[in-house]
């Protein structure tokens, strides 16, 4: 019944919906990625380049329920396969965007939902920039401080743990201190990330050190990541090139560059797309208590 609600959902608003590859090229660029092969291919772990070659071709606003890859632990919220979500429309509104997610949640979720003990309305949202939420929970202030990683942790009263860069610090704090506040009576919308951590957002025009990025939290779960899409093709070589050196540095190795995705960029019309988890909106639709009460056979492969 919610595979129909959100099929019924976009197809009222006119979306197409479609069906990409699972075995890819390159699964995704960013340095942390944790992609499974597939011999001379990687299972995808986002149908997002496909589905920008798609708008690229004119195929205008498109979603899919993919099914997607990511090598990392089993927890009560993540499975290493999973339902993924996606959805573009013709738009660069931020938060014209954020106003049709909220609206899925209303279509296919009751007025009020829990999940581990958290409750949350859906009636009216929170929205929080990444530097509010900094400045009410950590008390740092984290655009100012961007690159220099003692400075933030000065601000944030911590100690830099060894090895620790600004980028690291940031994901510590935002997962100790700020995550843990997000999505609980209301939803919350946390938008306008350091540009770092967008690398496939269009910067914001009034502001360029922040992306224009929103994440969704409900039960004290992030639900959705989306961006206004970044269309300079240039800007989007040089910033994958970027991940890429440090991904390497890390881990050595791993898949080509997606020529095809780079040429399908400078292809694409204005738009704005969202990664919603859609097992996770499962567990919220159900009160579940973990996501392998929502998998059909998930036991076998933990």
């Amino acid at each position: 019944m919610l595979t129909a609600a959100v099929r019924a959902f976009f197809t009222a608003r006119g979306y197409m919906e479609v069906e990409t590859p699972y075995a890819v090229v390159a699964p995704g660029e960013e340095v942390h990625l944790c992609a499974r092969s597939a011999g001379d291919k990687w299972l995808n772990t986002s149908p997002e380049f496909s589905m920008k070659k798609l708008l690229a071709g004119g195929s205008g606003p498109i979603f899919q329920l993919a099914r997607v890859w990511r090598e990392e632990p089993w927890s009560d919220t993540h499975a290493p396969e999973f339902t993924m979500l996606e959805w573009y429309d013709l738009h660069d509104d931020m938060g014209r965007l954020m106003r049709e997610t909220f609206a899925l949640l209303q279509a296919t979720l009751p007025p009020e939902v829990s999940c581990k003990g958290i409750t949350t309305r859906l009636d009216e949202p929170e929205y929080l920039t990444v530097a509010e939420a900094f400045t009410r929970y950590v008390g740092a202030d984290v655009l100012g401080t961007s690159g220099d990683a003692a400075a933030l942790a000065g601000q944030a009263g911590t100690t830099l743990r060894w090895g620790e860069d600004w980028e690291d610090l940031f994901f510590r704090l935002m997962l100790e201190r700020v995550e843990p506040h997000l999505g609980r009576e209301r939803a919350t919308f946390l938008t306008h990330w350091p540009a770092a951590q967008a690398a496939l957002a269009r910067r914001c025009p009034t502001d360029s050190r922040v992306a224009e990025r929103f994440e969704l939290y409900v039960c004290g779960m992030e639900l959705a990541n989306a961006f206004v899409e970044l269309t300079d093709a240039a800007e989007q070589r040089a910033r994958i090139i970027e991940d890429r050196a440090r991904r390497h540095a890390l881990y050595g190795a791993d898949w080509a560059m997606d020529e095809d995705f780079l040429a399908a960029v400078e292809a694409l019309p204005a738009c704005a797309g969202i990664a919603l988890g859609f097992d996770r909106l499962a567990i919220l639709a159900t009160n579940a208590r973990r996501i392998a009460d929502v998998l059909w056979l998930p036991e076998p492969f933990k």
